[in-house]
């Protein structure tokens, strides 16, 4: 595929003007915003605000920002609940990043590097992702090939595999563990320790899921208990209710 070169990636880039693809259609109308949660934003309901209309994806605002603590990981966990059974087939994750300014202060920020992804998983936080194998794990482009001249009027469709992993599916998690400011390798269960640089703030500006849906109730999802106890200052609001059945 042309104007890929240079890195290794398994990504399709979409026209401007395309709702529709062999990927499927927006599943946007599927979204239960209500239920929609993020750890770590900045901004209350900022995760649900980057689950934007196609046609605003370009746009700068609002945006998904990590909480600005230079001794913390710009870690951010995204999750998305389905008011029906979807089949999703794939994924995009745009970034307008730089130096934000709101309140005189100014907050420098950068696109995700990685996101791993979680399927019909409740009682999800930081501490448990960091330990549970994802369903499905995915390098996103670098900022420089995804504001390139030739892609920069569309954006890139993340394929999702293995496809019998993503059929039927009621709620996804997305966790963004780094950055492109961080040095690779670092965030996820890394070696964050031993990384001594202030954390740059991530930040997201759209997330958007294409597929099919099934008219199909949408089924309980699975519970992951804990081997070790919650951060205190990122629970899931309203877990509480997530480990019932049927939810």
């Amino acid at each position: 595929m042309s104007g890929c070169d240079g890195h290794s990636h398994d990504h399709d880039h979409a026209e401007p003007d395309d709702t529709s693809t062999a990927l499927g259609t927006s599943l946007r109308p599927s979204i239960n915003f209500a239920a929609v949660t993020c750890l770590n934003e900045t901004t209350p309901n900022s995760g649900r605000d980057v689950l934007k209309l196609y046609e605003e994806r370009l746009t700068p605002q609002p945006s998904l920002i990590s909480q600005d603590d230079p001794d913390e990981d710009p870690e951010l966990l995204l999750v998305v609940p389905f008011s029906e059974a979807v089949t999703m087939k794939s994924i995009s994750i745009l970034s307008h990043h730089g130096n934000l300014t709101a309140n005189n202060t100014t907050i420098a920020t950068a696109a995700p590097r990685t996101v791993r992804i979680y399927v019909d998983r409740s009682n999800l936080d930081f501490e448990t992702v960091r330990d549970l194998e994802p369903t499905a794990t995915i390098t996103l482009v670098p900022p420089s090939h995804q504001w390139s001249d030739e892609h920069a009027n569309g954006t890139t469709d993340y394929p999702l595999r293995p496809a019998g992993r993503f059929q039927n599916i009621s709620e996804i998690a997305l966790y963004f563990c780094d950055n492109y400011e961080m040095p690779e390798g670092h965030g996820a269960s890394s070696n964050m320790d031993d990384y001594d640089e202030d954390r740059v703030s991530t930040e997201i500006t759209y997330v958007g899921f294409k597929g099919k849906g099934t008219n199909m109730k949408r089924k309980a999802v699975k519970a992951v208990y804990e081997t070790r106890g919650m951060k205190k200052d990122h629970k899931v609001p309203g877990s509480e209710y997530f480990g019932m059945e049927g939810v």
